[in-house]
């Protein structure tokens, strides 16, 4: 085999490489776009929604029984203890509630304390 055969090996091999390099940056490339684009159309599709939440609501503003997010930072802890209990109570007679509700669909005998509370 001749001295310049080797020179052209390493030459051939160079530019595969380098042309395998090329093409997997190109791919690379259209993948981070086409996540990005994908990121950019899941913000429009989140916003839309999110104002026509806002235009269905009550002229925007946020009913009393849900409050904005993060007004518990600068409530008192009083007033964090009486709505966790009001919410726990609610939460429990609900559940009372559908019990007795569901008992009486199926016909069978109601609890005491259900009968006693409600």
């Amino acid at each position: 085999m001749p001295w310049w055969s080797w020179i052209v090996i390493w030459i051939a091999l160079g530019a595969l490489s380098l042309a395998y390099f090329l093409l997997l940056g190109i791919k690379v490339w259209r993948g981070f776009s086409s996540t990005v684009s994908a990121f950019h159309e899941a913000g429009t599709t989140l916003s839309q929604h999110r104002r026509t939440a806002e235009e269905t609501s009550d002229g925007g503003q946020v009913p009393a029984a849900r409050p904005s997010p993060g007004w518990a930072v600068f409530a008192s802890p009083e007033q964090m203890k009486d709505d966790y209990t009001a919410a726990k109570a609610a939460r429990q007679c609900e559940r009372r509630r559908r019990r007795v509700a569901r008992r009486a669909a199926r016909g069978q005998l109601q609890s005491l304390r259900d009968i006693e509370s409600a």
